[in-house]
């Protein structure tokens, strides 16, 4: 999710340019809601940044304020309907949305919302239509006044749980809001002026590289159960949510997974993290071995630190195709296998005849892990010891992450041994969370690992079931 109120700047190709570097969040579709003060225009389109917009498509866009997304479908099926931004005209010019997470009180907000099963498709189009609902009860500012985003927000945000990101746009304002814990990452970033646009601009991000590749400069990250509205007076902050529920949990998996290398999160960066995961991968899980490899792209840093730390050689063993998308958040089996014969490829003469320890960020249903080591065997790897730089995913996800059937999950029917059969590896060995926790260095903060221990944050759907019937 990629958000800018610049007067002044070319505001369509500075979302282009963030979403860009924001791809790797979500490959399914791709929006951008764009507002020249008096209408807001929509596009999007299902696939990548670059197959929904080209030059003549931002050309055909004009706006100071703007609001792109990409997908990555957890609720509601991967379809056109369901690409964001959400739009709803009410208003003078409507509003957009677009939303990175998972809702947790879905079936509870539509029933007391009185809305028929299927009137909403996914849990943002279900925001987007108690936002616009919200309209007509708030107070105007004045006499004749349009009714007020701001205003809208204020009403609806302390009925939501669970996870979720926000950015939003109407006729003259951009909004960014994060859920009370804080599961999924948000920042502000400035522009500075450049000729023609004196005040510069503001910026609202997933991930601060996607403040880099437009030139804005990080100002903080918006915090947990914060609000934060941009408009001409630069931006304000609102609290929406009582304070009992603020309680900072970031996923713990954006640091092993899904951010960026070159992203900032807690102030820390998220390569230094990864790296210090193989480190200490290597104190906890040690094995001897002829060369250390890394899964590209994530398992990469940890494999050079397990090496650094181990005295083992590191070394290239599989080359990744650059144009598939991440397996991971594929939207369906089939979709994964395919592109796991599509994306890695082995370096033969690298892994002929010696004994490898693989380092991968996680292991979750197994299918890219599997046809992995086959692959290697192969190409004549004569052992394959998997080094994992998190400990076993062994719980559903309610907050953004598609894996919501225990029945899916590896980790949470096998042992570690029949994990290792499974696969066709020699050994399988991963990190502990303390390791994790301390290898992240965010000392004091909080984290959701909920998809590790089972110990969720808020309410989610059937938790109590799924305790009684697992633990």
């Amino acid at each position: 999710m990629f958000g800018v109120y610049a007067p002044g700047f070319d505001v369509p190709h500075l979302v282009f340019d963030g979403l860009f570097a924001l791809q790797h969040r979500g490959q399914e579709s791709a929006g951008m809601a764009v507002s020249d003060g008096d209408t807001v225009t929509v596009v999007k389109d299902m696939g990548l940044v670059t197959s929904v917009f080209d030059a003549r498509t931002l050309a055909s866009l004009q706006g100071h304020v703007a609001l792109g997304h990409v997908r990555y479908s957890t609720t509601g099926p991967s379809t056109w309907q369901n690409a964001q931004p959400v739009y709803r005209s009410v208003g003078n010019a409507g509003f957009a949305l677009g939303h990175n997470g998972n809702l947790t009180n879905v079936e509870a907000l539509a029933e007391s919302a009185g809305m028929l099963p299927g009137i909403v498709t996914s849990d943002s189009e279900l925001v987007g239509e108690l936002v616009s609902r919200a309209f007509p009860t708030v107070d105007h500012v004045g006499d004749g006044a349009d009714p007020d985003l701001e205003q809208a927000l204020l009403e609806v945000l302390p009925d939501l749980e669970g996870a979720f990101a926000f950015g939003l746009l109407d006729a003259t304002h951009l909004v960014g809001v994060r859920d009370p814990n804080g599961f999924r990452p948000l920042c502000l970033g400035r522009l500075d002026p450049v000729p023609g646009a004196p005040e510069g601009g503001w910026v609202i991000a997933s991930e601060t590289p996607a403040l880099d590749i437009v030139g804005a400069h990080l100002v903080r990250e918006i915090e947990p159960g914060e609000m934060v509205v941009i408009d001409a007076g630069g931006p304000r902050s609102f609290r929406p949510f009582p304070a009992e529920r603020v309680d900072p949990k970031l996923c713990i998996f954006e640091f092993v997974y899904f951010a960026r290398p070159d992203s900032r999160l807690l102030g820390h960066e998220v390569h230094a993290a990864r790296h210090r995961m193989g480190e200490q991968l290597a104190l906890e899980a040690p094995v001897d071995a002829d060369l250390v490899i890394g899964v590209p792209d994530s398992g990469v840093p940890a494999a050079e630190g397990f090496a650094a730390r181990s005295g083992l050689p590191f070394g290239q063993g599989l080359v990744k195709n650059r144009y598939i998308g991440r397996t991971f958040i594929a939207p369906t089996h089939q979709a994964r296998v395919d592109g796991v014969r599509r994306k890695l490829n082995p370096l033969r003469e690298s892994v002929s005849g010696r004994r490898l320890v693989v380092v991968d960020d996680s292991i979750v249903r197994g299918t890219t892990t599997r046809q992995m080591v086959r692959m290697l065997r192969e190409a004549g790897a004569r052992e394959v010891h998997l080094r994992i730089s998190s400990p076993p995913f062994r719980w559903p996800c309610f907050y953004g992450i598609a894996t919501p059937d225990r029945r899916e999950l590896i980790a949470a029917n096998m042992t570690v041994g029949e994990i290792t059969a499974h696969l066709g590896a020699d050994s399988v060995a991963y990190l502990s969370l303390e390791g994790l926790v301390a290898a992240i260095g965010a000392g004091g903060e909080g984290f959701c690992s909920a998809c590790l221990t089972g110990e969720y944050p808020t309410r989610v759907p059937g938790s109590a079931a799924l305790a009684a019937a697992h633990r």
